[in-house]
């Protein structure tokens, strides 16, 4: 004769399920995240973030800006601006720029 589970039995059955099906949730989510924020990066990388057309990049001594063609935006990375200031400390902020753009 078969012998029933108990309650507890079921239950630690269910929940051991439940365990791994989050897990496997979280571990699918993880990866698609991971894509996710490539294909971001890949789509956006090197647009003007005001009117997202491409950025080319110009130099300016040691430092390359990016500089957006249609609405003449200028985009620094991290520490640039502290570059450009280090190298031109005699000259004034909106002179560096003015430089930079072509003015």
């Amino acid at each position: 004769m078969p012998v029933k589970p108990s309650e507890k039995e079921d239950r630690f059955f269910f929940e051991q399920e439940a365990k791994r099906l989050r897990e496997q949730s979280q571990q699918e989510q993880a990866a698609l995240t991971v894509a996710e924020t490539k294909r971001l990066k890949e789509l956006h990388f090197m647009h003007c973030p005001k009117c997202g057309q491409k950025l080319a990049t110009e130099n300016y001594g040691r430092v390359e800006v990016d500089v957006c063609g249609r609405c003449q935006g200028l985009w620094l990375d991290a520490n640039e601006l502290a570059a450009i200031l280090a190298s031109k400390k005699k000259r004034g902020l909106l002179h560096v720029f003015s430089k930079v753009l072509g003015a």
